[in-house]
């Protein structure tokens, strides 16, 4: 099965652009989510004065957008908590009747993540960040496992240098997280600068499937591709598979050409029986969405695996 009859791009694409806010530059990299029998997100809109902010929006079919025009204003746990000046990448996950949101809270002490949560995408409260300073990415899983919660996250620092594993953590509360275990590091090819999760990771018979982005540089700049593995299902710091070669590559215009040229960045996905929608963001500059049936994804990570 070659890679190109895995992941179908919406005819549409792409779905959302600037248009959809008037004071955005761009929109991409943003968590959608089902909700009820609606659909909600979490979009990074990067505004015309070029700071990075989280905005709210909802969609009755998942493709048509309504984004509020004003950023998410988070009330605290902690009033001596901040929402820092480039809020960026967030990812959702469901648990339970809530949602947590996680994101890239940067600010003067470089990349960190922070963390809140939604009952209902109107009232978000801010909670104590997850990690220090340096962290780029991170991801909640679904539910508990060996009863505490846990998460994908791959520290950073400030800059595109090849410092980029993936690792796994625990919480029995949400606010105090360790026993880190390291899970994969950048391996050769289109992943070989640095990787990072993706969507939330869904529960199969066959592991946990994980779409994560992989990066590479050339000499026309960084390029971002989409990749997957299975990870073991009550030890998921452990690979079972993993691609060496890539599901989704930047090919369509509008995921070559854009603020960061040559960019495919897998952050949110929808199942739907064993339909997986992958919303990713493009070239920085807007977001697109593909599909594919579970069994295949599984079947091309088994047999395109290192």
């Amino acid at each position: 099965m070659a890679n190109e009859t895995v992941f179908k791009r919406y005819k549409g694409n792409p779905i959302v652009t600037a248009k959809a806010v008037p004071t955005a530059n761009s929109i991409h990299n943003s968590a959608i989510v089902k909700f009820g029998k609606e659909y909600r997100g979490v979009f990074r809109i990067d505004g015309q004065d070029m700071y990075f902010r989280l905005h709210v929006g909802e969609s009755k079919d998942g493709i048509n957008w309504k984004i509020e025009a004003n950023p998410i204003k988070m009330k605290k746990d902690n009033p001596e908590l901040e929402q820092r000046p480039y809020s960026y990448d967030p990812r959702v996950t469901q648990l339970g009747d809530t949602y947590y949101v996680t994101w890239c809270n940067a600010g003067d002490h470089g990349p960190q993540i922070g963390l809140a949560r939604t009952k209902d995408f109107k009232t978000f409260n801010q909670m104590e960040d997850p990690l220090p300073s340096a962290n780029r990415n991170c991801v909640i899983f679904p539910r508990k496992i060996g009863g505490k919660y846990a998460m994908l996250h791959r520290p950073s620092d400030r800059g595109h240098t090849p410092f980029g594993d993936i690792f796994y953590a625990v919480s029995p509360d949400l606010i105090h997280w360790g026993c880190h275990r390291f899970v994969m590091a950048p391996h050769g090819g289109w992943q070989s600068l640095k990787i990072g999760p993706g969507p939330h990771p869904i529960e199969t018979k066959d592991g946990w499937l994980l779409i994560y982005h992989g990066v590479w540089r050339s000499c026309n700049g960084y390029l971002y591709y989409a990749g997957g593995a299975l990870l073991d299902i009550e030890k998921p710091w452990k690979v079972l598979y993993r691609t060496k070669d890539y599901l989704l590559a930047p090919s369509e215009t509008y995921e070559r050409v854009g603020d960061v040229p040559n960019v495919v960045f897998p952050a949110s996905a929808v199942v739907e029986g064993d339909t997986y929608h992958l919303y990713y963001g493009c070239a920085d500059t807007c977001i697109s969405m593909a599909e594919a049936k579970i069994p295949d994804i599984i079947k091309f990570i088994k047999t395109h695996s290192f």
